[in-house]
């Protein structure tokens, strides 16, 4: 596993990522919501990709992990910034596959088609477009939104953490500016969604909606029938980077006869 590196956003604040160089087209994971560049997909794929010699990168947003900046203050928007950053200072155009995971899914499709020159491909796992308003908003309570508007924020339990997790009115604001599934979405690119139909956090009709806005005629959907949301065991693993060979391969393959990739 590569040593973790540490840049200076813009904002203020650091981002600590690894990096592992190797051929193109370099992989990016994007993890969930407040998950971090350590977890099990991420690590794992990290591994995997330097076996192979493909260059891998995984970082922590903003007020996740390792970086700095408070969580409570960061929104979607920012943590998009971070992404962009990533691939600008990072990777510096390389050519890159995203992967995104839960949040991580919707971040991945902003960061398309903000560089759509340098994104060729992408892979949802369990991918949570429009999570802000279609999860967090959608599946609160009238009481609950009530609280959130009079205070600015609520606390959730997590089964994921012990910690209960902060929501703040900003943090859904800030998605109402981004919703992707209202329109289509003009990305022509090779995207294969994975989802398990045990997932209890993130449907898994909400791959078949992206898919079904993409514009790309090329979109695969897999749907797990025992997996859940996290889609970490050994066999997940190897589903992805299944996905993950494809994809390279045909981006390699295109970018030897562009005339074949649609």
């Amino acid at each position: 596993m590569s040593e973790i590196q540490r840049i200076a956003h813009p904002d203020g604040h650091e981002l600590a990522f690894s990096y592992t160089q190797g051929e193109g087209p370099a992989v990016v994971f994007l993890s969930g919501y407040r998950s971090d560049m350590n977890g099990t997909k991420a690590t794992m794929l990290e591994e995997y990709c330097t076996a192979v010699g493909q260059a891998f990168l995984r970082f922590d947003y903003r007020g996740h992990g390792q970086s700095g900046g408070e969580f409570i203050e960061a929104t979607g928007s920012d943590w998009l910034s971070d992404t962009l950053f990533m691939l600008d200072k990072v990777l510096q155009g390389t050519p890159v596959i995203l992967i995104g995971s839960s949040m991580g899914g919707h971040l991945m499709v902003r960061a398309a088609l903000e560089r759509q020159e340098q994104v060729k491909a992408m892979i949802g796992l369990a991918a949570a477009v429009d999570f802000t308003e279609k999860l967090m908003w959608a599946r609160g309570t009238e009481e609950r939104r009530a609280e959130l508007k009079e205070k600015g924020v609520i606390y959730l339990p997590s089964e994921y953490s012990d910690e209960p997790y902060p929501i703040t009115m900003k943090f859904i604001e800030d998605g109402r500016k981004a919703i992707l599934l209202d329109d289509m979405i003009p990305l022509q690119i090779p995207v294969h969604l994975i989802h398990g139909i045990l997932d209890d956090d993130v449907p898994w009709d909400f791959s078949l909606a992206l898919c079904a806005q993409l514009e790309s005629m090329d979109v695969e959907v897999t749907l797990v029938k025992d997996g859940d949301h996290r889609l970490s065991r050994p066999e997940d693993i190897v589903r992805i980077c299944i996905a993950l060979d494809r994809l390279s391969d045909k981006i390699n393959e295109a970018s030897l006869n562009p005339g074949d990739f649609a």
